[in-house]
């Protein structure tokens, strides 16, 4: 008995404890400095030209503002005994809990709205417990600082409805009509988005947003809110949603900023919490014209097929800014960026960093292989056969141009393994690319998945004339009050030989030259005569993916086409992916003058037939000029290039 009321002494004595301390949390918080509750989500997005092309949080609205059916279903979903507790909801905690011990995972929530407000007062949402008790501390100071109608507010004027924040912007964004103004079937529809933006907004996903309609309309019905008819006649309204922001009309433009904020996230003089900003301008290099005919392009390419997916970027060749990004056919139906985070097959479009390689190996414009069927055997009697595109064969030795011009696939895994296996990886490496790559036979012909905007920085490299500059999206940022966060500084470094460069630049050019038409024709004839400018252009294909790479000394762009689910992308494909290159790079280019790279002074100009690279005759029916690293030059008493290349041991 002693021992009982021992026990019960310190139980209440421990209460007692934690009853003290934690109201005295409350009253610390109550008179600790006030918090701003008009802050969190508040980014302000400026392009190249300094102007306002978004701000999420301009259109606060007061909570008599907003229709009583949002108010009513937002609390019956995320929190119905919001209006009786101090921040936690300690019964639902506990039985989330129970739940979750009983499933075995942890798919049960029990963030109250001022837990869930707290948590959007910061930049990005860690899961560290530095991070949950900093969640905490501010839960706990809405809670002691400000009335519920105040947090409730301040919730609904911040939160995520499908990459719209705040409640008015929503409103106007899916129904075109003030949060004021919105029925009970379109707030039940809105109230259901911020559990999960991305499965429940009506536009991407419209099956699963009716289901959590109902779902809501019943807590809703549940709890004495609405009547089971009401419920009944919202949910069978048929809804038709306008999916367009109230600033610069551009499908696209949300692509390009969640790239953005995705950066910004990764950005760590930027402070964590909105709380220490107030708000964030973010200043990008978003040229608006170029987003606008990049859409354009990509909207007139994809209008017949509509199944097929794009992602697409312009960069500048210097900088590596990147000055229009699309990262989908259509934002409303996938907000997936494939510009970003999807890695692909690139096919072709390696193949320039191969030859880079082989130039700085000694290998020159002019330097030969034979193109035929060829099965490479190793030494572990495993064999590789190469294909060319169509199956056509010269079965004579031709040049690098030639190569590159009709993008032989035998050529370049010759040269591979002349090469060794692992002199490409380490050239990939040097430009940039950080994707993991096997060393085989196959990655000459880009069987290695990369992202785009991994290959876009590999690129920039030749674009650039030598220099890796990683491509980036913010120029600087600041807080509210106008103080400078960050501001991005150049890091340019010279990783490749500026003669070497040039030479594949020119070489670059032979995609689309009618000079090449012997045998096959260029991949790229059909830009013959069609390009205002000068560019160097490579495109990559495999059974599954379309890419095209080109550039000049002002812009690079790069596109690619195929589907999510990695089937097969027919011929027609090839089509689209080098309409949108050319449309986009064409009209970004318009009006202005032809800019091109100029001459090292170690490089000279020689007249060659194309095909075999030989030095140009009177009785040489197509010439082209070849560049060369002097010294390397053909002259009449060469006979054979093939001597500049060692024999290659291989079974025909």
């Amino acid at each position: 008995m002693k021992k009982f009321k021992k026990f019960l002494k310190w139980f209440f004595i421990i209460i007692f404890i934690f009853v003290v301390l934690y109201f005295g949390l409350y009253v610390y918080g109550h008179f600790s400095n006030k918090l701003s509750v008009r802050v969190a989500n508040n980014y302000y997005f400026y392009d190249s030209s300094g102007n306002l092309y978004n701000g999420n949080s301009d259109n606060w609205v007061s909570l008599d503002e907003i229709s009583p059916y949002l108010i009513d279903a937002t609390i019956s979903a995320e929190d119905k005994h919001f209006y009786h507790h101090l921040g936690f909801d300690y019964l639902r905690i506990l039985k989330a809990m129970l739940i979750n011990i009983k499933s075995g995972d942890t798919a049960q929530g029990a963030s109250t709205i001022t837990q869930q407000y707290a948590k959007n007062l910061f930049l990005d949402f860690g899961k560290t417990w530095t991070r949950k008790l900093q969640e905490a501390w501010i839960t706990i100071k809405l809670e002691s600082q400000y009335s519920k109608n105040d947090i409730l507010e301040g919730y609904l004027n911040t939160i995520n409805y499908g990459g719209v924040f705040g409640i008015e912007n929503a409103s106007l964004y899916y129904f075109n009509k003030h949060a004021s103004d919105l029925s009970l079937a379109e707030a039940s529809i809105l109230a259901g988005i911020p559990k999960s933006p991305s499965n429940y907004s009506p536009i991407t996903n419209s099956e699963n947003a009716k289901r959590r309609q109902k779902s809501i309309l019943d807590c809703m019905v549940k709890n004495k809110y609405i009547s089971k008819e009401e419920a009944l006649e919202a949910y069978s309204v048929n809804l038709s949603y306008v999916g367009v922001n109230g600033g610069e009309n551009v499908s696209s433009l949300m692509y390009f900023q969640d790239s953005v904020i995705d950066e910004l996230k990764s950005i760590k003089s930027i402070p964590s919490s909105f709380l220490d900003t107030k708000g964030l301008k973010i200043y990008t290099t978003l040229n608006m014209d170029y987003q606008k005919i990049l859409d354009k392009s990509v909207n007139d390419a994809l209008k017949d097929n509509s199944n097929i997916q794009t992602s697409s970027i312009i960069m500048d060749s210097k900088t590596g800014a990147i000055l229009g990004l699309i990262g989908g056919r259509n934002y409303k139906d996938s907000q997936y960026n494939r510009a970003i985070n999807s890695r692909r097959q690139v096919g072709s479009t390696i193949k320039p960093f191969l030859y880079y390689a082989a130039l700085e190996n000694g290998f020159t414009s002019s330097s030969t292989f034979i193109s035929e069927r060829t099965t490479f055997t190793f030494s572990d009697d495993k064999t590789y056969s190469p294909k060319n595109y169509g199956e056509i064969y010269p079965d004579k030795s031709i040049s690098m141009g030639a190569a590159i011009s009709y993008s032989d696939n035998v050529y370049a895994v010759k040269t591979h393994l002349f090469l060794g296996e692992d002199t490409l990886v380490n050239m990939l490496r040097r430009v940039g690319v950080s994707s993991e790559l096997d060393a085989i036979p196959s990655l000459a012909l880009g069987t290695e998945e990369i992202s785009l905007v991994e290959m876009m920085g590999a690129y920039g490299t030749l674009a650039s004339g030598g220099y890796k500059n990683k491509p980036y999206l913010i120029e600087k940022v600041l807080d509210s009050d106008g103080n400078v966060l960050y501001e991005h500084e150049p890091d340019s470094e010279l990783v490749l030989n500026e003669s070497d460069v040039f030479i594949l630049n020119e070489l670059l050019t032979s995609t689309y030259s009618s000079d090449f038409i012997d045998y096959n024709y260029p991949t790229l004839i059909s830009f013959s005569g069609k390009l205002s400018h000068k560019y160097s252009i490579k495109t990559g294909t495999t059974d599954t993916d379309r890419l095209i790479f080109g550039f000049n000394p002002d812009l690079l762009i790069g596109v690619w086409t195929g589907y999510d689910d990695n089937s097969e992308s027919p011929s027609d494909d090839s089509s689209i992916s080098k309409d949108i290159w050319f449309n986009t790079m064409e009209g970004c280019m318009s009006g202005k003058d032809d800019s091109w790279y100029t001459i090292p002074n170690n490089v000279v100009g020689v007249l060659v037939d194309p095909i075999d690279g030989e030095l140009a005759g009177d009785n040489t029916e197509h010439k082209r000029m070849f560049y060369y690293i002097k010294g390397t030059e053909p002259t009449l008493t060469d006979s054979n290039f093939d001597v500049l290349i060692p024999t290659m041991k291989y079974e025909e």
